[in-house]
């Protein structure tokens, strides 16, 4: 996730820094090639991201494995503590909430987004309408689905970083 956040910051860069170039050729040499290890690529977006203000957006964190999702949080935190002008938005179900506060408390902010209840049975509907097998749905499984689903969905939170706010 980390690699293809620099590919995209990168990408968008008008001049990539020297520093990047140097290393991107160091790994291309190695025989067959090989990929930066996790410390190259977090010391690259400090490097690309350290000169200008980077949004890093990264949406349905928690559908991360949590063991990865650790490394992930621990790695931005990182950034944020060497680029001043890293700003964060994440997003993820509520189970994860104790993750971000505790790896990234002194600058998160929460805030819950719940979806509104009609336009989940529009959106089901819709998909109900796509289904090829018309024949696998009968109207009283229909109905549950309608009448169950839309109050499960869960609420998600996102992790905000504001101007002026702590770099991390």
């Amino acid at each position: 996730m980390l690699g293809s956040l620099l590919k995209q910051i990168v990408s968008g860069l008008a001049e990539i820094p020297p520093e990047v170039i140097e290393e991107y050729y160091k790994h291309k040499r190695v025989a067959g090639g090989r990929r930066p290890r996790l410390s190259e690529i977090k010391t690259m977006l400090q490097t690309v991201s350290a000169s200008q203000r980077t949004f890093i957006c990264v949406d349905a964190l928690d559908e991360c494995v949590a063991e990865h999702r650790q490394v992930v949080l621990k790695s931005l935190r990182e950034i944020l503590e060497k680029s001043p002008g890293v700003r964060l938005f994440l997003t993820g179900r509520s189970y994860i909430r104790g993750e971000v506060q505790s790896l990234l408390a002194e600058a998160a902010m929460f805030m819950e987004i719940k979806p509104n209840k009609g336009d989940i049975v529009t959106y089901i509907l819709a998909k109900l309408e796509e289904d090829t097998n018309k024949d696998a749905m009968n109207a009283g499984l229909r109905k549950d689905i309608l009448a169950r689903v839309p109050d499960m969905v869960s609420g998600m939170y996102v992790r905000e970083k504001t101007l002026g706010s702590p770099p991390w």
